[in-house]
């Protein structure tokens, strides 16, 4: 099976989260085709996730959890991947109940 572009598994990703009223941005766009997308949700009280995409053992591409800590640990986290990746793209997801989807059919 052929792997989505990045570009439009982001824009499917941010379409399943505007259905569901939860705000998504890019924060950096990366390369269109191959970027590696870094996920962090700011659950707006100071603390925030970071999730990126493995390729498992078995061929299989879970999301992991990177990090919980407070936001500007998880920025300055971002900005050291950015600086050793100009193809990264960040999407910044905002939700109070932290919710992310990554795991939601459709988006594996």
């Amino acid at each position: 099976m052929a792997r989505l572009t990045a570009l439009i598994w982001i824009d499917a990703y941010r379409m399943r989260l505007e259905v569901l009223g939860i705000p998504a941005f890019i924060v950096k766009r990366g390369d269109a085709t191959a970027g590696a997308i870094l996920v962090k949700l700011n659950t707006l009280d100071g603390k925030a996730r970071l999730f990126q995409r493995i390729t498992a053992m078995d061929g299989s591409r879970p999301w992991t959890d990177l990090q919980t800590a407070p936001e500007s640990e998880i920025d300055a986290v971002i900005a050291r991947h950015r600086d050793r990746d100009p193809d990264l793209w960040v999407i910044e997801v905002e939700d109070r109940q932290g919710r992310h989807h990554l795991d939601a059919p459709g988006l594996e």
